[in-house]
């Protein structure tokens, strides 16, 4: 070791004494996460250096095997023509698939040890391992860590967070994907509340989106319903520290729910409900699920876990590796600009998407609200993806408005509707002819620099996402609007389809996209009119990509027509 030192580096068997002693000096350590943005969000200030001696949360997400493997699995049960379709593996054969080897699993929990890690909790399939330390702790543990607090966002949430990269023992480069809890900040919503329109006379109009307009303007009757009596189930799961109030959806059901049977209370909370103020989001989450999805047994995810340093999105998919008896469908609204990531931690959050699909569940992400996105490269503008909406094992879901605001008609692009080509994941094959032929034949393509032709494309379905009615602290608010409002209204027609499945002896659908894609969108209005924002500069002047007929990169194959959709779905 003297030898290694004298020459200015450490040999491996240097490294790996510095391991145990928990040294990262310099050629023994490297950086899991060196393209984490690590920017302050908007809104977020620090009120200095965490306490040495407070408590942290940290949670290590060890290397998984088998994960070719896996992904091969998830094709095979989601492929309607694949003899295993339907054929979902049980949370027991995705931990047999993805455990870590057993050397991570020893190297890790002794390196950790060490460190005087304690109260250290794993998930089923044993890839994620949450351990409490102090800040000095912490600080020792991952060089470079330095913990502030925070304290920001609209509901004053606290965090705390290093602002600088952290470093790993190189031993450990084949063992650990990254550390969270270090850099990733709460999500803000972007829930808009848009301006009435004007209008003069009432007649034959509504007056903004309630359960009956999406009934109406989707085809479902009466009878389109839960039983009540099936083990379906449906879950949506909010990030944003807010809070439904149970008095509010009991309400919204009293207001809007007389033309059809409900259930007027959720079945379980997973997490924390928090005492103060009602969210609108998480208000509108529960209650168009829970009116889309009528009658049907409903979860809500809520801040799940949640503590200051950990990441509440990060402890949603721990909670999904963790229970065996899960709801068939998950709508979800929470996203992060895909350059804002590191490559590590968003390969990874790929593939917990992925386990979730071997399993049979339905994964509905909002695409977002900000049209195509814009930011700047070395200068030059190009469209901004969002992540989870551009993982390829995942529905995602865009907006859509009324031609006419006040007339349940036709629907055009809602313009904040997110949409458009990942930078990070290629194509996959179930969208190729699809895709392709939006790229060859729409008249409106944006320049080519300005996004990734050959990437992932969304979002694949859409519904309404403009001028919702929601009751959040008692108050019925008119107007709001996003993608948050189209993705639990997708999602719970699809526990519907799901409900039908069960009766007739067959598997819920799962992982959707393959089988949609296969039938080119069947069961669903296309929507071929308007386009979305996007870089407000003189080449595309704030215009992004525009729909057209069939699939589109802004509300991919189109909106629910509830019986047809349920007839192309109903059988394998």
């Amino acid at each position: 070791m003297t030898a290694d030192l004298q020459k200015g580096r450490m040999g491996p068997r240097a490294c790996l004494l510095g391991l145990l002693a928990l040294s990262v000096a310099g050629q023994c350590s490297y950086s899991p996460e060196p393209d984490q943005q690590r920017t302050l969000p908007p809104g977020w200030v620090s009120l200095g250096r965490a306490d040495p001696e407070e408590e942290l949360s940290l949670t290590f997400a060890l290397r998984q095997q088998n994960v070719d493997r896996l992904s091969e699995l998830v094709q095979a049960v989601s492929d309607p023509g694949s003899p295993r379709y339907g054929k979902y593996l049980a949370l027991e054969d995705v931990a047999d698939l993805v455990r870590p080897s057993q050397l991570t699993l020893h190297m890790v929990q002794k390196w950790l040890l060490a460190a005087g890690a304690r109260n250290c909790h794993s998930v089923t399939t044993q890839d994620f391992l949450t351990c409490w330390l102090s800040v000095r702790q912490a600080e020792l543990l991952l060089s470079g860590a330095e913990f502030h607090r925070y304290v920001g966002g609209p509901a004053e949430t606290h965090a705390v967070r290093s602002p600088h990269p952290y470093r790993l023992p190189k031993a450990l480069a084949s063992h650990v994907d990254f550390v969270g809890g270090l850099h990733r900040f709460p999500p803000t919503s972007t829930l808009r509340q848009r301006p009435e329109p004007q209008v003069t006379g009432t007649l034959g109009l509504h007056l903004g989106v309630t359960p009956s307009v999406i009934r109406k303007r989707y085809n479902l009757t009466a009878q389109d319903v839960g039983s009540g009596a099936t083990n379906n189930s449906q879950a949506c799961a909010q990030f944003l520290e807010q809070y439904f109030h149970a008095s509010d959806l009991a309400e919204f059901m009293r207001l809007f729910g007389g033309s059809f049977v409900h259930q007027a209370a959720v079945a379980r909370v997973v997490g924390q409900q928090g005492r103060g103020r009602a969210g609108i989001e998480a208000s509108l989450d529960v209650e168009y699920l829970m009116s889309a999805g009528a009658n049907i047994s409903t979860w809500v995810y809520s801040s799940p876990g949640r503590h200051e340093s950990q990441e509440p999105f990060l402890q949603w998919l721990l909670l999904l590796s963790n229970e065996s008896a899960l709801p068939h469908v998950h709508t979800v609204s929470y996203g992060d600009d895909e350059d804002s990531l590191s490559s590590a931690y968003i390969q990874r959050v790929n593939v917990e998407l992925m386990k979730a699909a071997a399993r049979g569940l339905t994964l509905l992400f909002a695409s977002g609200d900000s049209g195509a996105g814009c930011w700047s490269v070395s200068g030059r503008h190009q469209f901004r993806p969002s992540f989870p909406a551009s993982s390829p094992y995942v529905t995602t879901v865009g907006g859509t408005s009324f031609q006419n605001p006040f007339r349940i008609t036709n629907e055009v692009v809602d313009y904040i509707s997110g949409g458009g080509f990942s930078n990070v994941f290629p194509r996959p094959s179930y969208q190729e002819e699809a895709v392709t032929s939006y790229l060859t034949s729409s008249p409106h393509l944006p320049p080519s620099s300005y996004f990734n032709a050959s990437g992932r494309a969304y979002p694949d379905v859409a519904a309404l996402s403009d001028g919702y009615w929601v009751v959040s602290n008692h108050v019925p608010i008119p107007w709001v609007s996003g993608t948050s409002a189209s993705t639990p209204v997708f999602g719970g027609f699809l526990s519907l389809i799901n409900e039908h499945r069960i009766l007739r002896g067959h598997p819920p659908l799962g992982f959707l996209n393959p089988r949609l894609y296969k039938q080119h969108g069947a069961g669903l209005f296309d929507v071929t009119h308007g386009c979305h924002e996007s870089c407000l500069n003189e080449e595309v002047e704030g215009q992004g990509f525009c729909s057209g007929p069939g699939w589109d990169p802004v509300t991919g194959w189109g909106t629910p027509n509830f019986p047809a959709l349920l007839k192309t779905l109903i059988d394998p």
